[in-house]
């Protein structure tokens, strides 16, 4: 067995490429791609949408693979597929080929994303995976950071269509590498029908499973939407224009030091404690800005990015600390299925909302923290051993 180190360092560099060089790609090349192709850029932004809803529908099959046969191959095969549409999108004549294309890239993020990262940690270290999940999670906390500016570098030095060929090359010469030659199979043994009965039985499963795909809904949506607006929306608080992107910066600092929180001292608790704090962070910001406005933008955004950033551990962590690492992809594959629809239209959604409503448009996304707060909270007075 390679050491963990290894794994997590292999892991979340390939990580960070799949982030840095998908989710986080439209933002610097909507604009150009559109401009090109003589189309909106919000079509650009539609067929990222469709990408998003592939990934809802394809993630429960590619967890039940890695269930049961281990994450390398999923993950090297996502490497391939990223490839294949980030080639599409560099050779795209037109609206058609740039939708086949995010397609493509779709279905590479159903196999290659934080979800299949994660039920790979879980086959391979079982219940303690724990501290490798957030690992990975530090690393590709810094796609944007390290792929953003090489985007635009890219972008500007040689066009929109050679920065997505160039990704593609680097799926093939570094993410399949990454995945194929530096990571373990791993599968974990079933449990006992006696062992599964008593997990299921004392987690309330049905009910278990509802409460955490809305929390992961509902921090999505949020997620989601601050990414696609946040320095709009401090620009309604009263920001200039200049003031209101330095702010929005701090999201990624603020990401980066809970994650580093949760890996020195929050790893004592069970995950439902951390959770809990991370879902309050946000109404606790929101609500700052909405009764004083400019002053309170800075802690807003700490606030907010270091929720965000403890919340995309717990999407791992809560399932393996409540069901075990048993069946785990199939069942982070549904829980992430309403959550994937939810990133796929909140961008549109607040931006109506901002329109119409300014800052108040927070009321939703603090309204949605609040009531996630009270789904874990249920949740952890059920669970066995807490207070």
């Amino acid at each position: 067995m390679p050491s963990r180190l290894r794994i997590v360092l292999a892991l979340g560099s390939a990580q960070t490429l799949a982030w840095g060089s998908t989710y986080y790609l439209p933002a610097i090349l909507a604009e150009p791609m559109a401009s090109e192709l003589g189309i909106s850029t919000g079509n650009v932004f539609a067929a990222f949408s469709l990408a998003l809803i592939v990934t809802a529908v394809l993630g429960p099959l590619s967890g039940k693979r890695i269930d049961h046969h281990g994450g390398r191959d999923v993950l090297a095969l996502s490497s391939v597929v990223f490839a294949v549409g980030l080639a599409m999108l560099g050779l795209a004549n037109g609206p058609l080929m740039l939708w086949a294309g995010w397609l493509v890239i779709g279905i590479g993020m159903a196999l290659g994303l934080y979800e299949s990262a994660f039920s790979t940690l879980a086959g391979i270290y079982g219940r303690n995976a724990r501290g490798a999940i957030t690992g990975i999670t530090l690393l590709a906390g810094f796609a944007s950071t390290v792929c953003w500016p090489i985007s635009g570098w890219l972008n500007a030095e040689f066009g929109w269509r050679a920065t997505c060929l160039t990704w593609a090359g680097a799926h093939l010469l570094l993410g399949l590498p990454l995945n194929r030659l530096l990571i373990p199979v791993g599968v974990q043994p079933a449990p006992s029908p006696a062992e599964q009965a008593q997990t299921d039985g004392r987690s309330g499963a049905g009910l278990t499973m509802a409460l955490l795909a809305f929390v992961f809904a509902a921090t999505w949506f949020t997620s989601t939407a601050m990414a696609a607006h946040l320095p709009r929306l401090l620009q309604e608080s009263g920001l200039s224009a200049a003031a209101a992107i330095g702010i929005a910066a701090l999201v990624g600092p603020a990401q980066v030091g809970a994650r580093c929180l949760e890996f020195v001292l929050l790893q004592r608790f069970h995950p439902l404690i951390s959770a809990r704090l991370a879902a309050i962070a946000h109404p606790i910001g929101a609500a700052g800005v909405m009764l004083v406005g400019a002053p309170a933008t800075t802690a807003f955004v700490l606030l907010h990015g270091g929720g965000n950033g403890i919340l995309t551990i717990a999407k791992g962590t809560l399932p393996l600390a409540i069901f075990g690492p048993h069946g785990y992809g199939l069942r982070q594959g549904l829980l992430m299925v309403p959550a994937r629809f939810a990133q796929a239209f909140s961008p549109l959604v607040f931006a109506l909302l901002i329109d119409d409503f300014g800052t108040r448009a927070l009321w939703l996304s603090a309204a949605l923290g609040v009531l996630a707060y009270a789904a874990l909270t249920f949740l952890q007075r059920r669970a066995h051993g807490l207070a």
